[in-house]
């Protein structure tokens, strides 16, 4: 029995525009703007319907429920089309639909997207009534929303801190998180004073060479955190071989060559104009020349060699490529100026 003329319900209802998260539940962002016809009715009657109230969302599936708005089924719209007017609906749809129950949560439902490939699924009660519809637009906004998570928690891994550990509100376990990996950095720059104090011969004769450390460890460092992060990224999911780091290392180490030519000829040019000697450029351009290029190495062979031994690289690669960056641009730097001055 038919209990209403029109067999189309059409309930419109306001979405927030917020992503919800994984454990929230699903009802948060069900929509209601979703055609249903009902079980009695022919091919004809369900098309009058529409024709009479055309849902104003997005039309995905057609559901097929009875009087108590219990689910039965789905139509396909081409069987809707195409088909016999006088058909019943029951003879041409699909009564094994896949639903969620509306305990479920944000996460069960982008599971179903996954393994069942739909773009709507039904969300029903512990009646089996049907209650509204998620679509897949809730599987991309998370997947775009965790996108952007694993982007800032990279990023903040880079220099040894957790995201979620960043926002800590007690702060001996913040403390705790991230003074371990400033050790490396605080031997990194101990290192960097001692290997200092090994050229101070050096550093005495040309003076102009101490001007240029802060610049020559800049771009050796920017270097290799930019290695560092493009390897985090194309870790995600993967487990290295001997193999592909191999390769990884040698393409990189073609680009860092061709980073240090460009940054030691910059930095060298402006240097040979401004003090009119040729030591320092000579000593920037080779220092920059193999410290970058090295950085580079280092950059992507960290993060790739600590996950090929079964560790986190997140955390621990930035600070240790950092300071043995530090350590081997300044040992460049300084043994080219030995070489040369004496």
């Amino acid at each position: 029995m038919i209990v209403e003329e029109s067999a189309t319900v059409v309930v419109e209802t306001t979405i927030s525009n917020a992503t919800p998260g994984l454990d929230d539940p699903v009802t948060v962002s069900m929509r209601s703007d979703y055609p249903v016809l009902f079980v009695e009715q022919t091919i004809q009657q369900a098309l009058d319907s529409l024709r009479a109230e055309p849902p104003s969302g997005r039309i995905i599936y057609f559901y097929v429920i009875d009087a108590e708005r219990r689910l039965c089924g789905v139509v396909p719209t081409r069987r809707l089309l195409l088909g016999n007017v006088a058909t019943p609906l029951r003879e041409i749809m699909v009564d094994q639909v896949v639903a969620i129950p509306n305990t479920a949560t944000v996460k069960d439902a982008c599971e179903v997207f996954v393994e069942r490939r739909l773009l709507a699924i039904p969300v029903i009660d512990e009646s089996s009534r049907i209650v509204g519809i998620v679509d897949v637009d809730l599987y991309t906004d998370e997947l775009a929303d965790l996108d952007r998570r694993q982007a800032s928690d990279d990023l903040f891994q880079l220099i040894g801190v957790h995201l979620s550990e960043s926002a800590q509100a007690n702060p001996w376990t913040s403390f705790a998180n991230r003074f371990p990996w400033l050790l490396a950095n605080i031997a990194g720059g101990l290192m960097a004073a001692f290997l200092t104090g090994m050229f101070e011969v050096q550093l005495q004769k040309v003076v102009a060479l101490a001007l240029f450390i802060p610049v020559v460890l800049a771009l050796a460092e920017s270097v290799a955190i930019q290695s560092v992060s493009l390897a985090l990224q194309g870790l995600h999911g993967r487990q290295p071989t001997l193999r592909s780091i191999f390769r990884k290392l040698q393409a990189e180490c073609t680009t860092g060559i061709l980073l240090g030519v460009s940054c030691g000829g910059v930095v060298s040019i402006v240097a040979a104009v401004w003090l009119q000697q040729w030591v320092v450029p000579v000593c920037l351009f080779g220092g920059m020349l193999g410290g970058i290029s090295v950085a580079a190495i280092i950059g992507v062979a960290m993060p790739n060699l600590l996950r090929w031994m079964n560790r986190e690289p997140q955390v621990a690669a930035g600070p240790i490529s950092l300071a043995a960056t530090d350590m081997v641009t300044l040992l460049m730097y300084f043994s080219l100026a030995r070489w040369l001055i004496g």
